[in-house]
């Protein structure tokens, strides 16, 4: 018997809303923990994470904790809220207490900075990912490109614009240094260096 191979069926397909999701999730369809998240309003099965990864997200967690003012904090691989998407950023810097949150998942109104670090999810990361965050507002993203050895900062989402996407992409290598930004202030900077294994 030949295997079946997985193809993006022809018929019309249902997109989820963020509260149908919520509710296969409350419900047990789902359960947290599961290898999926919802972009765009399609349940996306989220990359295996290798060890290179792992350890750039450690360190990028670590550098930001180090700098982050204390009406911020810093949450890794847990969920943030759009009007479209429930994604899992690999760091984001969210206003406020995590208690704040009790009974919901921060809202994208409330992340500074969303950072996705990339190696087999790089063209997921800098298309989907970005216009997720891009529609959201969200004013910063990062990309920790391990393919390329470097991190892509993106700026100043074009809200409203489609596809939705940002207005700057500033490449900062391995030498360098990036500023991180939260409400437009510059809070330090940081080594590029310092966020890749």
């Amino acid at each position: 018997m030949l295997p079946l191979r997985a193809e993006v069926p022809t018929e019309r397909i249902h997109r989820l809303s963020v509260a149908q999701y919520r509710g296969m999730l409350e419900a047990g369809i789902l359960k947290s923990g599961d290898p999926v998240e919802l972009l765009e309003g399609w349940l996306v099965e989220k990359t295996t994470k290798n060890p290179p990864h792992r350890i750039a997200t450690r360190r990028v967690r670590v550098a930001l904790e180090a700098l982050v003012p204390s009406d911020w904090y810093v949450d890794a691989q847990e969920p943030i809220v759009t009007a479209d998407s429930e994604p899992e950023p690999d760091v984001a810097v969210i206003r406020g207490r995590t208690e704040d949150y009790a009974t919901t998942n921060p809202p994208a109104s409330a992340v500074g900075l969303v950072v996705e670090v990339a190696d087999v999810s790089l063209p997921r990361d800098r298309e989907t990912k970005a216009r997720v965050y891009a529609r959201a507002g969200i004013a910063v993203y990062w990309l920790v490109n391990l393919v390329e050895r470097k991190l892509e900062v993106f700026r100043s989402p074009a809200l409203g614009a489609e596809p939705p996407s940002y207005g700057e992409c500033t490449e900062y290598g391995i030498d360098e240094s990036v500023p991180f930004l939260l409400d437009g202030v510059v809070v330090g900077t940081i080594a590029v260096v310092d966020l890749l294994p």
